[in-house]
């Protein structure tokens, strides 16, 4: 098929149950129930329009290298991102030459040491984390040991007791943007997406000791020993507790007048997500709590609980995290604190839909964390709605 065929709106309505084989088989953790994922027909049709006009802007601006641009070069973390799109829509499937060339592309940044990243650019763990991801989706025997190896390559990137850091040290479990970086959750739950739907089991050591570092993200004073939860329980995450805490969302103002760091929606989101795929059970009160703040704090139009100047910012990683975390979740519909009840499938394709470009791309004007980049967030958008309709 050629590029810019839309996919069928049957590939979007497709049942949860068949969904859980295919998440099975990529070791990502299953829905809890078996419920049919469709939408309104107004909205399909929609859908259909929208992410074929994304993957036609997509396929038209992959360079003649097989990558995607940023900053004015091929970039192989942009090109997986991408290319896991074309994966996964039924119009072009794993065979399409555009997935081909974006393969052929991540593949010649193997580095000796397992890894899959720009050598010269610090970041081995985002860039080997995302490619990682796009290759197990792949299902390709051939690559069994690329994918191997990069599995280790990220093991070794943890922070833990082959580094000299004990369960009582911030950083333990955690990973940063390479060996030598304090780790942050951002990074964190891409590593544990990363294994786990490479197939991973959700008991390996390293799944737990990362469950050690999210833990401490959560600004939840019951399961959290950091001096910089004391006293708070509202079960949103910040960015990372390493070196006294950071939160990507400043402070909050608290009793007394003292300053605690302000949880907000993309780290919920990805915090949420990851006890999932580490299968923490869901009486767990870290997960209650993270669901309670995500029940507070629904919404799609900004990332929730930043300051307001900021809360454009980040919005489409957002929107990827929130689709697979409440994907992991399982449940149809969300009713938030004050007694509504959301599809939230319905509500982000719908919100999706409304913010695309006449050019097929999506933008996100906030510049931050490279969101003006249309290749990046044109792929955050079809990866939210993908993993919204499986």
């Amino acid at each position: 098929m050629q590029p810019g065929i839309r996919p069928t709106v049957l590939m979007m309505c497709i049942t949860v149950a068949g969904t859980i084989a295919m998440q099975a088989a990529a070791g990502e953790p299953a829905p809890q129930e078996d419920v049919k994922t469709s939408l309104p027909p107004e909205l399909a049709r929609q859908m259909e329009e929208a992410t074929g006009r994304g993957l036609a802007y997509l396929a038209a601006t992959q360079r003649p290298d097989g990558g995607w641009e940023l900053m004015g070069q091929s970039d192989p973390a942009i090109t997986a991102l991408a290319t896991r799109c074309f994966i996964q829509a039924a119009a072009y499937g794993p065979e399409h030459p555009v997935v081909e060339r974006g393969v052929e592309f991540i593949l010649r940044y193997r580095q000796p040491d397992g890894g899959i990243y720009l050598p010269d650019a610090g970041l081995p763990n985002y860039y080997t984390s995302v490619c990682l991801a796009t290759l197990a989706r792949l299902d390709d025997p051939k690559l069994e040991p690329v994918i191997a190896q990069a599995q280790q390559f990220l093991k070794g990137l943890q922070w833990d007791e082959q580094e000299d850091i004990d369960r009582a040290n911030a950083w333990y479990g955690g990973a940063g943007y390479g060996r030598n970086k304090r780790p942050d959750l951002s990074n964190t739950q891409m590593m544990i997406e990363a294994l786990r739907e490479s197939g991973l089991p959700a008991d390996d050591p390293t799944m737990q000791k990362a469950m050690t570092f999210v833990s401490r993200c959560q600004m939840n004073s019951a399961s959290n020993d950091q001096a910089f939860a004391r006293g708070a329980d509202d079960g949103g995450f910040i960015y990372t507790p390493a070196n006294g805490g950071e939160s990507k969302a400043g402070y909050n103002t608290v009793e007394g007048g003292q300053k605690r760091l302000r949880s907000y929606g993309s780290m919920t989101y990805a915090g949420f997500k990851s006890m999932l795929y580490a299968d923490v059970d869901r009486e767990d009160e870290r997960v209650k709590a993270a669901y309670e703040w995500i029940r507070s704090y629904y919404t799609l139009t900004s990332n929730p609980n930043m300051p307001k100047a900021q809360s454009k910012e980040g919005l489409y990683y957002y929107y990827h995290v929130f689709a697979k975390a409440l994907r992991a979740w399982g449940e149809p519909t969300l009713t938030d604190a004050e007694g509504m009840t959301h599809d939230w499938r319905e509500e982000l394709c719908a919100r999706l839909a409304g913010l695309q470009n006449r050019d097929g791309s999506w933008v996100n004007e906030a510049d931050r964390w490279y969101e003006s980049n249309p290749a990046l967030v044109t792929s955050y958008a079809l990866l939210a709605m993908q993993a919204a309709l499986e």
